[in-house]
C-alpha cells in the first residue's frame, strides 16, 4: 500500500510478518500452444484446460468448480477429450504442460455429461417448481442445456435425510445435495472453520457435520458462505419472510425496516442487472409499496458505531499511554461482523477482551428503535416490529441472541437477506429497477458516506479514520477526497499507519503516536491475524478491522448468487461511487447522530446510557455455544 501523504505511512517497515498479496506466477515456465476445437491457443504453462477455455470464450459446463475455491475435480461434468488419452479428462483439474489437441464437445463428451447429469438427478429429491433455487440452480440449468427431460436412472420419491432447521441462519437439506463438495471446500479452505465434511463412501456418502450433529450444535459461525457457493438448494438461509408478511398485514403492528449498505449494491442482480448497480432510492419506494410503515437507513447507526467504537479506542489509548493501565487490551478489534464475533468466541475465546464492546449497527438500530424512536413517536415498543435488511445470514443468529434485548424487548425481530427481500418484492409484483426513487424516512434517513462504506472490507476502518483523525487533530484525514486508499482493495490482510501530529490539547497524549491498523476479511485471514496476536506480534498495533466474509459485507452470505471476486469488486465500486456522490461523508458530522446525543444519549459516546443500549459485555456475549 503506497501513499503520497507523509503522515499516513504504509506499510510499516518493521512488520515483515504481515501477509502480502502473492506475486503473479502465471508466466513462470513460459508459454505453450495447444489446439482446442481445432483453434490454436497460447497459454502460460500450467494453465488448466478449463482456464484456457474460459479465457477464450469456449464454454465448458462445471458444477464442482468455483473461482473462489481450490480445484476438486469431483463432479466430472467438465470432461473433455484429449488426443492420445484413453479416457476423458476433467478440464478443471488438467494442467497444460505439453502441446495438446483437445475437443470439448464430441459425441463421447456429450454422452458422458448427460449420463453424469442423469445419475445426479436419480438421487436428487424434490420438484424444481417448488424449490427455493428454481431458475437459479446450476443443476437445473445444466439439465436444460443437455436436454434432460426424463429420469433415465429413476428418481428418488422419498427423502433420505431429515432437513436440518436447527440453525437460526442456515437450513441444510441433504436430499438436494449433489456431492460437489463446494460447501466443504468453502468451510475448510476459504473460511477455515471446518464444520462440514464428506462422510462415508460410495452410495452412502453424504455431507455432514461432526457426528452428524445439527448445525446449531457445532462450531458453525453462520456466515452463509456455503450457501453462496452451493449450486443447488441443499443449503439456504432461514427465511422469515412469511412472518414479516404477517406483521405487515397486522394493523396493530408498526413495522419498520432498516437497510444496510450492501443489499442496495447487490439486489439489482436479482432483477437481471449486471453487478455494480446501486438501487437505494428504488428500494426505498418498493419497501413502502410492500407495506413497511417506515424505511430507515442502517448507515445512521453505522455512524453511531463509529462514534462509540472510535471513542472506545481513544479511551483505551489514553488508559494505556497516560494511565499505564496494563489490563487494557490492544489492539482493539471491530465487532460489527457477527460471523467474526462467533468465530472468535469458538476459536479464540481467551481474546474476547480485545473486541470492541460496541454492538453492530444492526443491533444498535434495534435498541434505538424500541427506545428513542418509540418515545419520539409515542408508539408502544411492544407494537413495533423491527426488521433488518442485511447482506448477511449471520445477522439472523445475531438478532436472536438472548442477550440482544437491552431495549426491554427483542431489539431486532427479524433479519432479512438481500435474496429474501428480492423474493418479497417480486411476490408483490414489483420490478425494482423501474421504481421511482425516494428518500429514507426521518429521523434516521440521513447518514454519511462513512456509514455507507461499511459494506466493503476496510470500510469500517476508513470511516473510523475519517472521524478519529479529525477529532484528534482538528483536520481532515490527509487523503484526496477523503478516500483512504490503504484501507481499500481485496488483499486478504492489509496494514498501514497514521501519524498523529499537532493534536488538540485534550488529545495531547497522542502527539507523535503512529496509530497502526490492520484490515482483514474472511475468517481464514482472521485466523492468521489471531495467530499473530497469540505470538505477541501485534503488540504495537492499535486497531484491527475483521469481516467474516470475503470482500466484507458485499460478499455476505445473504447476497445474490452467484458470487465471485469480480462480482464483489463491482459491488464495492457501487458503494464507493455512492459515497463520493454524497455531501455528508463523515460520521461525526451526521446531524441525526448529533441530535440523538443531544436529546437521548446526553452524556455522549461510551457514557453509562450508551453502554446500556449500544454496547455489550463479553461476560454475557462470550458464551461458548457448541
Amino acid at each position: 500500500m503506497e501513499s503520497s501523504k507523509d503522515n499516513l505511512r504504509a506499510p510499516v517497515s518493521q512488520k515483515p510478518h504481515v501477509i502480502e498479496k502473492p506475486k503473479d506466477t502465471s508466466g513462470i515456465g513460459g508459454m505453450i500452444t495447444v489446439e482446442i476445437n481445432e483453434k490454436k491457443i497460447t497459454v502460460p504453462l500450467g494453465t488448466t484446460i478449463l482456464e484456457a477455455c474460459n479465457d477464450n470464450q469456449i464454454h465448458i459446463p462445471t458444477l464442482c468448480h468455483h473461482s473462489d475455491l481450490c480445484i476438486a475435480g469431483v463432479c466430472r461434468i467438465c470432461v473433455v477429450e484429449v488426443e492420445g488419452m484413453r479416457t476423458l479428462q476433467a478440464a478443471c483439474a488438467f494442467p497444460i504442460t505439453a502441446p495438446l489437441k483437445i475437443k470439448t464437445s464430441t459425441p463421447m463428451v456429450r454422452k458422458a455429461r448427460r449420463h453424469i447429469l442423469d445419475l445426479m438427478l436419480s438421487e436428487h429429491y424434490g420438484e424444481c417448481y417448488s424449490c427455493f433455487r428454481n431458475q437459479n440452480c446450476e443443476l437445473q440449468a445444466l439439465a436444460k442445456e443437455y436436454g434432460v427431460d426424463e429420469y433415465t436412472f429413476g428418481h428418488v420419491n422419498t427423502p433420505r435425510y431429515e432437513v436440518d432447521r436447527s440453525s437460526a441462519s442456515v437450513i441444510r437439506d441433504m436430499n438436494k445435495c449433489i456431492l460437489c463438495k463446494r460447501c466443504v471446500r468453502t468451510c475448510i479452505d476459504l473460511q477455515e472453520v471446518g464444520v462440514l465434511e464428506a462422510i462415508n463412501r460410495g452410495h452412502e456418502t453424504h455431507i455432514g457435520t461432526f457426528l452428524d450433529k445439527p448445525l446449531a450444535d457445532v462450531i458453525c459461525i453462520n456466515c452463509g458462505q456455503c450457501i453462496n457457493r452451493c449450486p443447488t438448494s441443499a443449503l439456504r438461509a432461514n427465511d422469515p419472510s412469511d412472518e414479516i408478511w404477517a406483521a405487515i398485514d397486522d394493523p396493530t403492528k408498526h413495522v419498520v425496516i432498516q437497510t444496510a449498505p450492501s443489499p442496495r449494491a447487490g439486489i439489482g442482480e436479482e432483477f437481471g442487472l449486471e453487478p455494480g448497480h446501486s438501487l437505494t432510492g428504488e428500494m426505498n419506494t418498493a419497501l413502502r409499496r410492500i407495506g413497511f410503515d417506515r424505511v430507515f437507513d442502517t448507515n445512521f447507526t453505522a455512524d453511531l458505531t463509529i462514534m462509540e467504537e472510535g471513542t472506545e479506542l481513544l479511551n483505551r489509548l489514553k488508559k494505556v499511554i497516560v494511565d499505564k493501565d496494563t489490563t487494557v487490551k490492544l489492539p482493539q478489534f471491530t465487532s460489527c461482523s457477527p460471523g467474526w464475533v462467533k468465530f472468535i468466541e469458538h476459536f479464540y475465546p481467551e481474546y474476547l477482551d480485545y473486541l470492541s464492546t460496541a454492538k453492530s449497527p444492526q443491533q444498535m438500530f434495534g435498541a434505538v428503535i424500541k427506545t428513542f424512536y418509540a418515545q419520539e413517536t409515542g408508539i408502544d415498543p411492544k407494537d413495533i416490529v423491527s426488521v433488518a435488511l442485511m447482506p448477511c445470514s449471520a445477522k439472523k443468529f445475531e438478532c436472536n441472541r438472548p442477550e440482544m434485548r437491552d431495549s426491554g424487548f427483542k431489539d431486532v425481530d427479524y433479519g432479512l437477506t438481500t435474496r429474501e427481500l428480492a423474493k418479497m418484492i417480486k411476490e408483490a409484483g414489483i420490478y425494482l429497477p423501474e421504481m421511482p426513487k425516494s428518500h429514507f424516512d426521518e429521523p434516521f434517513g440521513d447518514a454519511s458516506g462513512a456509514g455507507l462504506i461499511f459494506g466493503a472490507t476496510g470500510g469500517v476502518m476508513e470511516a473510523a479514520l475519517r472521524t478519529v483523525y479529525e477529532l484528534v487533530t482538528g483536520r481532515e484525514v490527509p487523503f484526496t477526497n477523503l478516500n483512504i486508499e490503504p484501507c481499500r482493495g481485496f488483499d486478504g490482510i492489509k496494514q498501514a499507519s497514521v501519524l498523529l501530529e499537532n493534536c488538540k490539547d485534550e488529545y495531547s497524549f497522542l502527539e507523535g503516536v503512529e496509530v497502526k491498523f490492520i484490515v482483514a476479511h474472511g475468517t481464514a485471514n482472521a485466523k492468521k491475524v489471531m495467530e499473530l496476536l497469540r505470538k505477541g506480534l501485534l503488540s504495537d498495533v492499535h486497531f484491527v478491522e475483521i469481516m467474516a466474509c470475503p470482500g466484507g459485507c458485499i460478499g455476505g452470505g445473504g447476497q445474490p448468487i452467484p458470487t465471485s471476486e469480480e462480482i464483489r469488486k463491482k459491488r464495492a465500486e457501487a458503494i464507493y461511487a455512492e459515497d463520493e456522490s454524497l455531501t455528508l461523508r463523515k460520521s461525526h458530522e451526521n446531524p441525526h447522530v448529533q441530535y440523538i446525543y443531544e436529546k437521548f444519549l446526553t452524556e455522549g459516546p461510551c457514557s453509562h446510557k450508551s453502554h446500556e443500549l449500544l454496547h455489550t459485555h463479553y461476560t454475557k456475549r462470550g458464551r461458548f455455544i457448541a
